[in-house]
């Protein structure tokens, strides 16, 4: 039996590659619409990134486990509890290099790496303390709880909006304005909301929970012998029904990450690693492979990459403008024009954090936390 699939580093590879091109657009006002995050409820391509990512967390973590025999020990909690706080650490890290503007006052304490490290923390012990046949109700209680939460606790007919939902609430109650995310522009005004926030971490919860029980399923395939594909197209396209049913009264929205958000994106990842799974490891084709397991056997190290090489261009300036936006104007635009600038540029972004990450790969060196 396998004890780990060269598809599912593929799958991680795939999701990191499309991180970084999402989040490095050459000039947000000229971006094609599907590399764009949906406004507020519905759903684009560049939704499915974050929560593939964090699926794939999870599909890792039941390999992970296989050298501590399942067992929560002391030892086995201990390291998930220090890998828990080395991911809020190195968030802090990346976010705050070099440190010359750090301002505890203005620090936003949660963020993508804060999102995974709680999430991987609850789902480690959830995993390792409880029968894998009762996961499946478990993720059901998060996503029906979590819909719960949002109706009662948000303003009675504004539950969903963005300045009124519960999840905004709570971050507000817990840390205050100057901690939160202020992206989002209301009436032409920018607001605290924070799209990892806490209460939105519970869905998250469920979204590494179904990696973890897609790992279960096909190490059981893998022991019978039988190929995963066509279950995994019957749960993925289950799931996608699902999620789209319940958008009606639950709409899918990434930024609240709601629970038809995780049954969609679950459905699709699903399919994924099945479509994968039998290119890969039944099909044995391997073309394309190195480029994908580059950036998913080091995945920590890509994502940290991408960030701090994103956050010193945007402090940069060159005559009087960010490092970044004269990268387009002056390279990327006259070359390729606005919108093929701004998508050469990302590719390039990604092409540039590939060639740091195949330095590591070569000389065999892999950041894990």
């Amino acid at each position: 039996m396998k004890t780990r699939f060269l598809s599912l580093d593929i799958l991680r590879g795939i999701t990191l590659a499309g991180m970084i091109l999402v989040n490095n657009n050459g000039n947000g006002d000229f971006t094609y619409g599907p590399l764009l995050h949906a406004t507020w409820n519905g759903f684009t391509p560049t939704d499915l990134v974050f929560p593939s990512f964090l699926f794939m967390v999870g599909v890792a973590m039941r390999f992970s486990f296989k050298a501590f025999n399942y067992e929560l020990t002391p030892s086995v909690r201990n390291k998930i509890l220090k890998r828990t706080v080395y991911l809020f650490l190195i968030n802090y890290f990346v976010f705050y290099f070099p440190f010359t503007d750090f301002s505890f006052e203005n620090l936003r304490f949660l963020n993508v790496l804060p999102r995974i490290a709680l999430s991987y923390c609850v789902v480690a012990f959830i995993t390792l303390q409880t029968p894998a046949k009762w996961l499946t109700w478990i993720n059901a209680g998060i996503l029906l709880s979590f819909w719960g939460i949002m109706y009662a606790f948000g303003d009675a007919g504004l539950w969903m909006d963005i300045s009124h939902n519960a999840v905004r609430k709570l971050d507000l109650f817990l840390f205050g304005e100057s901690h939160l995310y202020h992206g989002n522009v209301v009436n032409g005004v920018r607001i605290a909301f924070d799209p990892e926030g806490f209460l939105s971490t519970l869905p998250a919860i469920s979204t590494c929970l179904f990696g973890y029980q897609v790992s279960l399923y096909l190490e059981n395939q893998a022991k019978e012998n039988k190929s995963a594909l066509l279950g995994l197209l019957g749960w993925g396209s289950a799931f996608i029904i699902i999620a789209l049913i319940w958008d009606q009264a639950f709409p899918v929205n990434k930024k609240l990450w709601t629970s038809s958000f995780v049954l969609l994106c679950a459905g699709i990842d699903f399919i994924l690693i099945g479509l994968l799974n039998w290119w890969i490891e039944t099909k044995e084709r391997h073309f394309g492979n190195t480029f994908f397991l580059v950036l998913g056997t080091n995945s920590i190290l890509a994502y940290g990459i991408s960030e701090i090489i994103a956050i010193q261009l945007g402090k940069y300036q060159i005559q009087g403008q960010s490092g970044s936006d004269w990268l387009y104007w002056h390279i990327f635009e006259p070359i390729f024009g606005k919108y093929n600038g701004s998508l050469a540029y990302a590719i390039t972004f990604v092409l540039v954090c590939w060639g740091v990450c195949w330095v590591f790969w070569k000389k065999k060196i892999f950041l894990k936390v």
